[in-house]
């Protein structure tokens, strides 16, 4: 499905919010919008980074259920609030969770295998981090609803890997980074549900 093509384009250079290419003039008209879905799980995968550096030698863990409830939570209450199926959209994000955590341990291994590649800064979670992300959902929301039909469609699996493959060549995704792609993706489309 969209995984394997989207992993298949190996990496794209170094994954990191500053470095982005600049978008070609055109969108590849295949992704009927998913690009707007996917451009999003790319800026939030690229988030990673900076909340596992901020967890990065601290007590705090990578897996926080609380927190993740009380997004959950307010996603399904947002999301019936925008015409959406409130566990669809809960699942969406639930998925982008789950790839956030994918990339946070893997930078953490290669903190720990690497140390000359450890952060040199801490980005503070609650005012920093968090709204960037918080953003990023409020955003997704919206691409969620405006791709609605598209998403329920049988052509959605390819319009998506189609889409994920543009946003990983436009945000430069590493490797660690297009395996959190492939990861956010199963809930995309309404027949994966």
């Amino acid at each position: 499905m969209a995984t394997a093509a989207t992993l298949a384009l190996g990496p794209a250079g170094p994954a990191t919010a500053d470095t982005q290419r600049p978008a070609p003039a055109r969108q590849s008209a295949t992704a009927h919008g998913l690009a707007s879905v996917t451009d999003l799980f790319a800026q939030r995968l690229l988030l990673a980074d900076k909340v596992a550096a901020a967890k990065y030698g601290t007590d705090t863990p990578i897996d926080d259920p609380a927190r993740e409830a009380q997004i959950l939570a307010d996603v399904r209450t947002r999301a019936a609030g925008l015409g959406l199926d409130p566990d669809a959209a809960a699942a969406v994000l639930q998925d982008q969770i789950e790839a956030n955590k994918l990339v946070q341990r893997g930078l953490h291994a290669r903190w720990d295998a690497h140390p000359g590649e450890r952060p040199t800064e801490r980005p503070d979670l609650a005012e920093e981090v968090r709204p960037a992300l918080d953003r990023i959902t409020t955003g997704l929301l919206a691409a969620l609803a405006g791709t609605e039909r598209t998403r329920a469609v049988p052509s959605c699996g390819p319009r998506l890997a189609v889409a994920a493959g543009w946003s990983a060549y436009t945000h430069r995704l590493d490797a660690l980074h297009l395996e959190g792609l492939g990861r956010a993706l199963p809930s995309v489309c309404a027949g994966s549900r």
